[in-house]
């Protein structure tokens, strides 16, 4: 069968389809998001075809007032409706039809037959939204959105749908597909050719009569069943919409009330179709905005068809939330999906994400769920992961049945390419005989069509090719889990390669959440105190679930990471600041209640949220607005009365400030001595006890050093690894450094420090009076384009691995690049330490709301700033305020083989966080000692 012959019968049998008839619409352009009832309301004047409306992120309402023809009673009738905006069709005030041209709906079904005596005549409202599936860039997917740009409505017509001409087409192209496919060496493949060369034969477009015949002649070749060997292929509905990406966290309350009331519409139409659907969050909205979509997908929920999975508030990221974090995600997602639809999930639904915590097994498994699917790792830059079914093993040795779809893909269509490919990619065959195939338009959402399931439905059981059901989440992990006695482990995390410029991007956005999270934690554990003391006291039960639900939605994977568009990365500060100023508000009071009756000698109680006893240096609030320093002691998760102004010095060595004639500067307290040259780099960082340099003979630490960062195309996603072959130091000027604080309970020297043409830093170096580290409090205006600036210390330590902070634990990670595996981690996270020891001593690298790490040989490295110029141009750009520390340690991170040594050997804190023992006083590295995390509060007056 010649290709061009074969191109016009199916051209022409297209068009069989077309009778079509004109209808009157009128519109009404708003700037903004106005409800149905409202909008109704509106003002509409005559539109036409080709009429432009917007620009992006605005909206346009048309109504469309329609006459069905008498002469196409009998048949099935269609509104046909084409535009570059998404659309929602309105009928009788509820949403019934998506309507989007690049997810391939563009037509709503009026009436599958229309009866004598139906209204022919009626009314519709379409809703379409100024900004396309993925949003509204420029030139580019992930460019940021033309604010300027306008958009049209080129189709708008009622039409004839002709049902057995759609058959025979989806037939025609699933035998080619089979026919490609399978191969010229396949007999199958020649079978399914000479099929469809059949149908062309016998099929006449002009004469509809002939269409059964063909019909008859794919059905006999799809009839043919293939034996019970085959691969099963569990075919689940599926619509993955960021909860903010490309478009503004409004926009996706829209883009799920389209792609779902298209799903109710599937599932009413095919009782056996099924769809899953995942984020607490989304449905949330949807319960808000469009209640009856809400109700019928509760109905559908009872009749198996609608089913919620993943278990968490949103799809967050896999990396940068805190332990407490994504418990949480776990506790309000399966809460909600509890009162709402009256089961918890039992899997975790993460199809896109920027990788996988080692710590997520034994939360998953805490919180009721025991299976895992995810498809991202498909994307890794250098090593197939070697498994798409296996078990995932934990840090605690807790475990979930992973399962990746082969087909590498979230968003298949139903071809038999995909189906194929779904058989063929699959790593773990002769371990099991199941995978998972999720079908329908996602990341901006879209879902489904009717097409894709007649597609699925036609490849049931057809001979050559694998089986295909029509399944869900739970029947797929039950059929795997028959097969789970020949899986493998894997143990620890799984990393991404790919995408680790997204533990840097939009450093504010990382800071919020770093801030947040302590912020909330400190609010329910001084609230939890208060109301053991105070009977008047009131838990804010329900503002700290607002509060905690703020947080979470900002984690999900395209926010907390900054790959997002500047209108979403100001929406996250926003929330930022929401969750400090009500934060704030709930820990005073909670504060007053628990501490009532008992000020400090000027009014003043200091709170210690952590569980153990601290000693630290803060800076006091003074009568007139002045601040002094004191030496204070708190005991685990207690307060204390404030010290006087007139306090003495304490009894630890003081800190000793020296300026030398070359304009170094040495600042020693007894436990560590720390030289700084003249230009502000750290030549000298000495444990006094033992009088370990930790600083690399001939290298200086506090090195700040800048990359050029121009990815291959992830712009604010990635960092490649090329980047490190432009390693540019920056070189400060000699004089710059000057004394601060001159000594006693604190000393402190800083400098100035140029990069670049446009950007600026200053550094305090501060040291405490009994503080085993250093702290370097930083500024910087940051003004630079697709550069990456580092800080580095080269470690007078020599280990194969270093250890990083991940949620309720830690890792290792190599500092080596033997292997492919290990080279592919150059850039990784961590929360708010690493370390780098060998036996007896150690350098450890702590931070305030940093997340981007590396140690490469013996250089301890934290990612400072980024500056990628898409989705947002502007992220990163300005002013930038953050704190690390660098402590030397006695004794090993981890225990070493054999009995413990209570002296120096690690135990957990009651928090199941890991402190360091010496033998004279007790070092922590999580959370980072700073003085922000001692409350300093002022009951209110009686």
């Amino acid at each position: 069968m010649a290709a061009p012959a074969l191109k016009h019968w199916r051209t022409t049998l297209e068009r069989v389809e077309k009778f079509v008839s004109p209808l009157y619409f009128t519109d009404c352009n708003l700037h903004g998001r106005l409800p149905y009832q409202e909008a109704v309301r509106q003002e509409f004047r005559p539109a036409q075809i080709g009429d432009s409306f917007g620009p992006t992120w605005w909206t346009c309402w048309f109504r469309v007032e329609l006459t069905i023809p008498e002469a196409w009673v009998g048949q099935e009738v269609h509104l046909r409706w084409e535009s570059d905006g998404e659309g929602l069709v309105w009928r009788d005030g509820e949403p019934v039809q998506g309507l989007t041209k690049e997810g391939e709906k563009t037509s709503y079904v009026l009436t599958d037959r229309l009866e004598e005596g139906d209204p022919r005549s009626l009314t519709l409202y379409v809703e379409v939204a100024c900004n396309g599936l993925l949003g509204a860039g420029k030139g580019s997917m992930i460019a940021a959105p033309d604010p300027e740009k306008m958009f049209q409505v080129s189709r708008a017509e009622l039409a004839v749908f002709r049902r057995d001409v759609h058959r025979l087409l989806v037939d025609l192209e699933l035998l080619l597909g089979i026919a490609k496919g399978l191969g010229e060496d396949n007999q199958r493949s020649f079978q399914a050719l000479y099929t469809a060369n059949q149908m062309v034969n016998v099929c006449d477009p002009a004469q509809p009569e002939t269409f059964p015949v063909a019909q008859a002649l794919a059905s006999r070749f799809f009839g043919q069943r293939g034996g019970e060997s085959q691969h099963t292929i569990h075919a689940m509905g599926h619509c993955h919409i960021d909860t903010a990406w490309l478009w503004p966290f409004k926009e996706t309350v829209r883009k799920c009330a389209r792609s779902w009331v298209s799903a109710v519409q599937l599932m009413e139409q095919n009782p056996e179709f099924i769809f899953a659907c995942s984020q607490a969050q989304q449905l949330e909205w949807v319960k808000s905005h469009y209640p009856g979509l809400h109700a019928r997908l509760q109905e559908f929920a009872c009749r198996g068809q609608f089913v919620p999975v993943g278990g968490t508030w949103v799809e967050m990221d896999g990396n940068l939330p805190s332990g407490e974090a994504m418990v949480r995600q776990f506790l309000q997602g399966q809460n909600f999906f509890l009162r709402e639809f009256g089961k918890m999930c039992s899997e975790f639904w993460l199809p896109d994400t920027f990788g996988y915590s080692a710590q997520l097994p034994q939360i998953m498994r805490s919180c009721g769920i025991r299976h895992f699917l995810t498809q991202k790792l498909s994307w890794n830059l250098v090593n197939s992961f070697p498994h798409h079914t296996f078990f995932w093993e934990g840090l605690d040795g807790s475990r979930v049945l992973a399962h990746f779809p082969p087909g590498d893909s979230y968003g298949m269509q139903g071809s038999v390419e995909e189906v194929l490919k779904t058989v063929v990619k699959n790593r773990d065959k002769g371990r099991t005989n199941h995978s998972a195939f999720l079908f329908g338009f996602g990341d901006g959402g879209g879902g489904p069509t009717q097409t894709m399931v007649d597609r699925l439905k036609r490849l049931h059981n057809t001979d050559g090719l694998p089986r295909v059901q029509l399944s869900s989440p739970g029947r797929l992990f039950s059929a795997l889990e028959t097969d789970s006695g020949q899986l493998c482990t894997w143990v620890g995390e799984l990393f991404l390669e790919l995408h680790n410029g997204t533990y840097t991007t939009h450093a504010q956005i990382k800071k919020g959440n770093r801030e947040c999270e302590r912020i909330l934690h400190d609010v329910e554990l001084l609230s939890s105190l208060a109301v053991a003391r105070s009977a008047q006291f009131l838990y804010p039960a329900a503002q700290l679930q607002d509060l905690w639900r703020l947080l979470l939605l900002n984690q999900f994977h395209d926010v907390v990471t900054g790959s997002c568009i500047e209108l979403v990365a100001e929406e996250a500060m926003c929330h930022y600041e929401d969750i400090r100023a009500h934060g704030n508000t709930l820990l005073s009071a909670a504060a007053a209640a628990l501490c009532a009756g008992e000020p400090g000698p000027e009014g003043l109680l200091i709170v210690n949220t952590l569980p153990w006893k601290r000693t630290e240096v803060l800076a006091l609030p003074r009568p007139g607005g002045a601040h002094s320093l004191a030496l204070v002691t708190v005991p685990s998760m207690g307060y204390a009365p404030a010290p006087t102004s007139l306090q003495p010095l304490p009894p630890q060595q003081p800190v000793f400030v020296v300026q030398e004639a070359d304009g170094s500067v040495t600042l020693d307290n007894g436990i560590i001595r720390v030289r700084l040259d003249p230009t502000g780099c750290l030549t000298s960082l000495v444990l006094v006890a033992s009088g370990r340099e930790a600083i690399a003979e001939g290298t200086v630490g506090n090195q700040f050093v800048l990359f050029d960062d121009v990815p291959l195309y992830w712009d604010a996603w990635d960092v490649m690894d090329y980047h490190l072959e432009t390693r540019k130091p920056v070189r400060g000027q000699a004089g710059t450094l000057a004394v601060g604080i001159e000594g006693g309970m604190r000393g402190s020297a800083w400098f100035l420090l140029q990069i670049g043409a446009n950007s600026r830093l200053s550094q305090e170096v501060v040291l405490d009076v009994g503080c085993p580290y250093v702290r370097f409090h930083t500024e910087v205006h940051w003004h630079e384009a697709h550069k990456f600036l580092k800080v580095e210390f080269p470690a007078r330590v020599r280990s194969p691995q270093a250890t990083y902070e991940v949620q309720f634990g830690h890792l290792q990670r190599p500092t080596h690049h033997n292997t492919s595996w290990d080279w592919a981690r150059f850039e990784v996270w961590a929360h708010r330490w690493m370390d780098l020891s060998e036996h007896g001593f150690g350098l450890a690298l702590l931070n305030d709301c940093k997340y981007g790490a590396s140690v490469r040989g013996n250089v301890l490295s934290l990612s400072l700033l980024r500056a990628p110029k898409a989705p947002d141009a502007t992220a990163d750009m300005g002013r930038h305020e953050f704190t690390y520390a660098l402590m030397p340690h006695k004794g090993e991170v981890l225990p070493s083989r054999g009995p413990p040594d209570p002296s120096c050997s690690p135990r957990r804190d009651p928090a199941g966080h890991l402190p360091l023992q010496d033998d004279r006083l007790k070092l922590t590295f999580s959370p980072f000692q700073v003085q922000s995390l001692l409350l300093v509060l002022q009951p209110p007056p009686n």
